[in-house]
């Protein structure tokens, strides 16, 4: 009985402590997967998000202006609280 329980604590930590595990609990968001699934749901597409930089000239403190750069199209995504973003395709 002692040598089942051993053998399933093992097991036990086996998958606990596996690569995959930690790799998912180690993916944070960034600010460009961020914005990308936000201009997505509102009907943009943007295949793979490939940077975010933040326009600190058209910012203002209650209003984030991003510039988002995606595999097929670059877009001015302006973000206030509780509000959709303002999104602008950039040539």
């Amino acid at each position: 009985m002692r040598k089942t329980q051993g053998s399933l604590l093992l097991a036990i930590a086996a998958v606990l402590f596996s690569s995959q595990v930690r790799a998912q609990q180690v993916a944070a968001e960034t600010p460009q997967t961020m914005l990308a699934a936000q201009i997505r749901t509102q009907g943009y597409t943007c295949d793979k998000a490939l940077g975010a930089t933040r326009d600190r000239k058209r910012s203002q403190p209650d209003r984030a202006v991003w510039v988002l750069k995606c595999s097929n199209a670059t877009y001015r995504v302006t973000r206030a609280p509780d509000m959709a973003a303002k999104v602008e395709p950039l040539p």
